[in-house]
């Protein structure tokens, strides 16, 4: 049930975010365990690049997956990433989710990097 609304509340959002090449979508993803975060550009229907707490550079740093400090070194990584490709603007697209605790750490975290939305 949980994750039924939580596709249903995706789809909604998804109406009106759109990633377009100038300004591609950043969307995330949260297990009880990880989270991941991708930069996608849906005109081409392409991921540009992604990032999660499986990536080996996170696994170097030692922090536990599973809290707002994670979340937030995802948004950083994520910004530094997209910067690398060119883009500075993003639809922050929430996947469903509710905007606060980890989810707003990592929009949070990609502001502090240096992307807009």
């Amino acid at each position: 049930m949980k994750v039924t609304g939580r596709k249903r509340r995706h789809n909604r959002v998804r109406r009106t975010v759109i990633g377009i090449s100038g300004k591609p979508r950043l969307t995330v993803f949260r297990s009880n365990k990880h989270i991941y975060a991708q930069i996608v550009d849906d005109s081409a229907d392409k991921v540009i690049t992604g990032v999660s707490t499986l990536s080996p550079m996170f696994k170097d740093k030692k922090i536990k997956t599973t809290d707002k400090a994670a979340a937030e070194q995802i948004g950083l990584e994520i910004a530094k990433k997209a910067k690398a490709a060119g883009f500075t603007k993003v639809c922050f697209d929430r996947a469903g989710y509710k905007y606060h605790g980890r989810i707003k750490a990592l929009a949070d975290g990609a502001r502090e990097g240096g992307l807009e939305f």
